[in-house]
């Protein structure tokens, strides 16, 4: 069985770096896709145990590409990030199933948090 890994999706590559560099500094396995469609490229080999997307992405939103992993049986919890808290989308996203929502910037501690919650553990 493969170490746990977090995926980091952003089409913004300082949020890329930022996000990856803190899941590494605390000993988080990391890997970063600057599209929706890069990440899925990876499957089905390779799901992480956890999903960070951004919610506004070019091609395919955050919330699109979970709700295409849904669709397929995918199952990978999901925190959606964006720097948009626009209408609805926190709402849409919770009806979903998403796991966390958060918005940028982001304080690590809550990211940290959202991400232990979302893979079911108190770390």
């Amino acid at each position: 069985m493969a170490a746990p890994w977090i995926a980091v999706v952003d089409d913004d590559p300082s949020v890329l770096k930022a996000l990856t560099r803190l899941l590494r500094i605390r000993s988080i396995g990391a890997k970063a896709y600057n599209s929706a469609l890069k990440f899925l490229a990876t499957l089905p080999g390779e799901a992480p145990d956890c999903l960070i997307v951004d919610l506004q992405m070019p091609g395919m939103s955050g919330l699109e590409l979970h709700q295409y992993l849904i669709g397929r049986g995918i199952e990978i919890p999901t925190i959606i990030i964006t720097a948009h808290d626009e209408g609805d989308a926190r709402q849409r996203c919770q009806a979903a199933g998403i796991a966390g929502f958060l918005l940028k910037p982001i304080e690590d501690e809550n990211l940290l948090a959202a991400i232990a919650k979302a893979r079911g553990r108190d770390d």
